[in-house]
Parts: C-alpha cells; structure tokens; sequence
C-alpha cells in the first residue's frame, strides 16, 4: 500500500513505490496503516490520473503543444492568397503579417525565459495556450476595413506563441537525460515541419470544405484549448536539472549575471547565428513558395490567376504541407541517428552534421530557382531535398544548448536563442522578400511573367543566408567540446550531495 498527500489509502501500490501529486511534489513511501481510511471514488480518479503523469506522457503531451503552435501560426499562410485579395494589400503588406507575429514572440520571448527559470512551467504554458488560442478564433471575425486590426491579432497571438516555445524544451530538458535526451527532443522539434505542413493543409482543406477562408482560423483554437488542459492535469513539474546531477542545487544566479555568462558562451552565440540563418530561410519560404509555386504555373498556363476565381486555389498549398510533413520527419529522424552514429566517432558531431546538413541544403534550393519555370515537380523534387536537410538541425540544435549551459539558466537560453534567431531571422525575411519584389515589379512592366520572376529573385537571398549559417555551425564545432566542459564543472559547483544537507 501507498499513501496519498491526503492520508488516503491508494490500491495496488507497494510499500516503496512514491506518488506524485498534482502540485508537481513527490509524497515519502509510506507502509500500510490500519487507521488509514479507504480511497473515495473521487480520490481513486485522481489516483489514476496521477499514474498518467509519466515523463513519456508529459513529452508528448508537450510536442502535441507543439504541434499546434506551429499549425496555429502556418495556418495563415495556408491561405495567404485569399487573405490577401480580400484586404487588398501588396507583396509587402501580405508580408507585414508574419513580421509582426514574430517581433512580439521575440520580444516576448526573454520575458517567459525570466518567468520560466523561476515560476511554475506548466502554468505558463496553459495560459500562453488559451490566450493564442482564443485570439486567433477572435481574429476570423475581423472585417474588410480593419486589415491593421488582423495584423495587430496576428501580433498578439505572437505573444501567447512565444511562452510555449520559451519554455516547453526545458521541461523536456529536466525529464530526460544523454541519448533519451537526445531523442525526446528530436520527437518535440519534429513538430515544427509536422505543425507547419499541417497548418498549410488545415487552412487550405478548411477553406474549400467552407468555401470561405475564414473558417481557416476556427479549427485549431478548439485543439489549442484542449493542448492547455492536458498540461494543466498530465504534465508535472520537474525539478531543474535533476537529470544532470546526483545532488541538489544549492544556489541560483541572477538574470543579469546569466546573460554575461550566455554572451561569453561562444558555443551558444555561434549556433544562435546558425539558427537565425535556419528562420530566415524556413521564414521566408514558408511564407512565399506556395504562392512563388502558383505564379510558376500561371507562366506555364497550367493555373488561372487567383484575381480571376471566387476562392484560389490551395493546390500548392497543400502539396507544399505535406512535403514539410514528410521532411520534417525525415529529416528529425536522419539527424538524430546521424548525429548518435558519429558521436562514436568524434565529440563535435552535433554542430558538424548540422553544418554539413545547412551546406548541402543551400545547393538544392538553388536549384528550385533554376527549374521552377519549366517544371513545378521538378521544384518539388528541390524543395523535398532541401527541407530535409534544412530541417536536420533543429532538434540537435537544441542538444547543442543543453549540453553547454546549465540547467538553471536552460529557459533563459532558449528564449534568447528565440529571440535573437528570430530578430536576425523571420522576423524581417517575408517583409524583406515581399518588399525586393514589390521594388522590382515597379521598376518594370507588370507582368505574369515578371512577378513571378521578381519574388524569385527576392527568394535567391535566401541560399546564401544558408551557408552563412552552415559557417556559423562550424564555428560552434570549434568551442563545442570546451563549453561543454566548463558547464559541467559550473554545475559541479552549485551543487551538493544529499548527504551533505543538514536537518
């Protein structure tokens, strides 16, 4: 038998076995007592929901969050097109939406670093949860005159955006250790391509199941709010950096002081560069290659233009999300095995695949440029190889994080590798791309022909911002196995042994 927190007898238990309770704190072993009473029905349900709070369940609980973060913030571009004949706007109108979404999430993002190295995770999350959740449903209600107000929307569900990604990873972080780390992570940012390819299929399928593209944005909130409500009763609160030490940590740094020690972390510096080259160029394409797709087929004849149907079409749409489904799977999957091959062979494996994998992407998407005029699925074809490799990263990324800074300061690093990867990425790229081509199609006469010419031209920017990153990641390779070295010892001395704990 076992003991709940209240003193009620709880079946099936042994007399070593501990319970969790909902708060998160671990309730001692106690034996069977003969004044015990026996569980109430209710006290039994919540017994049972407390055996579901195991660090598998909560992982994917958290990537379902995931997910729908992701599917949330795509579903918009899903039907771009449509959103923009509807307002009105031009290349860098249409553009405006995302670079707004993503200055708040990234300014918001330090502020739910601070808030999550130091309060309740998963209290967090839910609410960050419900408030995207019930801005976006609120957002397909916006009328025809009000564009400034659907794009301040798109800002504030930035904001509830911003918490999950913040925080999330370090929750993750403390459950798992070493390879199952490794692996868990992988599962989690696999639902970055998986939530974006599906939120390009959410939205297109939604609007011509409709016929409206309104009803794009009235799908996933339903989902959001049932994500927050399984974090608020599966996912538990784990103890900062339990899983990198045998004791306890007896002392805790100031925000200040965690900056300092984040700016002199040339591992962490370098691939936070890596991946804001990684979300200028996943920013910008996720943005404008279904719609760069489309103009391809209006100049091969094989497609009307949008301006001249009641809804446009979601074809590319829709091939586009499944293709980032199927490489972000791909591609998460050929990381994390790749980069657990060459851990055999040398300690720097994780910036060096990464590396590797940001070079030979950079060449294929080139390529799409080059046969996009002449055949959309050899394009496809291009884009299918660029993703995957593009999307190996993101998860060993994220390992690179943990193994060079310590636990007590993990949210506080993500949320600035958000923002930084975020300012310096996807923040300005769809606007950037949307304005380079608004500039060339005035500068000549306005064709089918030159507006799908001109977005291309904006687009070949991103290649090169690609290599830069790959040298950024070579770079990290460089300082990888000495940072890591110095957070091992640094976490050595904040902490201490149980034994050692005076009562």
């Amino acid at each position: 038998m076992c003991v709940e927190s209240d003193g009620c007898e709880i079946e099936g238990c042994s007399t070593l076995d501990e319970v969790r309770t909902l708060s998160g704190s671990m309730s001692p072993a106690l034996k069977s007592n003969p004044d015990l009473h026996p569980c109430k029905p209710g006290h039994k349900f919540r017994a049972a929901l407390l055996k579901c709070r195991s660090p598998a369940a909560a992982a994917g609980i958290l990537t379902f969050g995931n997910v729908l973060n992701y599917m949330d913030r795509y579903t918009v571009v899903g039907v771009l097109q449509d959103i923009q004949r509807h307002y009105g706007v031009s290349d860098s109108g249409i553009g405006l939406l995302q670079t707004v979404f993503i200055c708040s999430f990234m300014v918001a993002a330090p502020i739910f670093g601070y808030l999550g190295d130091r309060f309740n995770r998963k209290v967090i999350l839910s609410c960050g949860i419900f408030f995207w959740s019930i801005v976006t449903l609120s957002s397909s209600f916006i009328s025809i005159e009000y564009y400034w107000l659907f794009v301040l929307s798109r800002g504030l569900v930035g904001i509830g955006e911003s918490s999950y990604s913040s925080i999330s990873p370090t929750i993750i972080g403390d459950l798992f250790n070493n390879n199952s780390r490794t692996m868990m992570l992988s599962v989690f940012y696999l639902a970055i391509p998986l939530g974006s390819g599906l939120g390009y299929i959410l939205g297109s399928s939604a609007k011509v199941a409709a016929g409206d593209w309104h009803w794009a944005l009235r799908v996933s909130p339903a989902l959001g709010i049932m994500a927050g409500t399984l974090i608020l009763l599966f996912v538990p609160e784990p103890k900062r950096g339990a899983p990198d030490q045998m004791g306890y940590i007896k002392t805790r740094t100031s925000w200040l002081c965690d900056m300092k020690a984040l700016a002199k972390n040339r591992s962490y510096v370098f691939s936070s560069l890596a991946s804001s080259s990684v979300s200028f160029a996943t920013g910008a394409f996720g943005m404008w290659i279904p719609v760069y797709l489309a103009r391809a087929q209006v100049v091969q004849k094989t497609a009307e233009p949008c301006t001249t149907k009641e809804i446009c079409s979601s074809t590319d749409s829709f091939i586009f999300g499944a293709i980032t489904c199927v490489t972000g799977l791909l591609g998460v999957v050929i990381g994390a095995v790749t980069t657990r091959l060459c851990r055999q062979k040398t300690e720097r494996a994780d910036p060096l695949v990464c590396a590797v994998s940001m070079l030979g992407s950079a060449i294929f998407i080139c390529l799409i440029f080059v046969v996009a005029k002449k055949s959309i699925i050899g394009a496809y074809v291009c884009i299918f190889i660029g993703e995957t490799l593009l999307f190996l990263n993101w998860a060993i990324t994220a390992d690179i994080l943990m193994f060079v800074v310590i636990p007590t300061r993990r949210a506080t690093a993500v949320a600035f590798q958000s923002f930084t990867s975020h300012l310096l990425g996807d923040a300005g790229s769809p606007y950037l791309i949307g304005l380079i081509s608004d500039g060339l199609q005035q500068s000549y006469a306005t064709s089918a022909l030159w507006r799908f010419l001109s977005l291309g031209y904006a687009l070949m920017l991103c290649p090169f911002i690609i290599v830069l990153g790959g040298m950024f990641f070579l770079a990290t390779a460089l300082f990888f196995l000495d940072d890591r070295e110095k957070a091992d010892k640094q976490l050595s001395q904040m902490t201490r042994q149980p034994s050692t704990v005076k009562v």
